[in-house]
């Protein structure tokens, strides 16, 4: 068998310093597994501990990110909430803007009649004046050929 070990004998059995030398042999062996072992388990346990501590800072990162993305979301959903009272607050200023710009606009077209009609009114108060002064002018002119013919016609008594 593999491993196995002959020992040379002695007269009352095997010899003693072979086997306190195999023993010792496999003691050292042992021992050195053990150390071999036990610095294999020194590491895992560094590397455990390293685990855990990243583990650890991980934990902690992760909570202070979901802290912050929940900071965020609250900060978006309040700006979205500002952002849609001042579009409504805008809204209503400018319908109230456009109430009152249509009141001005309507007055303004009221004037804009009136004016047409006080147009039309000095036109045909115009109109008529021109047609009283051109009645008149030609009353006169009646009047100056009634004269002319009166008084400066021949065979008129005065254009002697």
């Amino acid at each position: 068998m593999p491993g196995e070990r002959k020992f040379g004998t002695s007269p009352f059995g095997f010899n003693k310093s072979d086997v306190n030398a195999y023993i010792e042999k496999l003691v050292r062996e042992f021992d050195q597994r053990i150390k071999e072992k036990d610095d294999e388990i020194s590491n895992l346990k560094m590397q455990i501990r390293e685990m855990k501590a990243r583990y650890d800072t991980a934990e902690t990162d992760s909570a202070q990110i979901n802290k912050d993305k929940e900071l965020i979301a609250n900060t978006l959903i309040q700006a979205q909430d500002k952002a849609a009272a001042i579009v409504e607050d805008a809204r209503k200023q400018a319908e109230q803007e456009k109430i009152k710009l249509e009141a001005e606009l309507e007055n303004e077209r009221e004037k804009i009649i009136d004016l047409k009609r006080d147009i039309k009114s000095i036109k045909e108060d115009v109109i008529e004046m021109l047609s009283k002064f051109r009645s008149s002018l030609e009353q006169a002119e009646n009047y100056i050929e009634e004269i002319e013919t009166k008084y400066f016609e021949p065979g008129s008594e005065q254009a002697s």
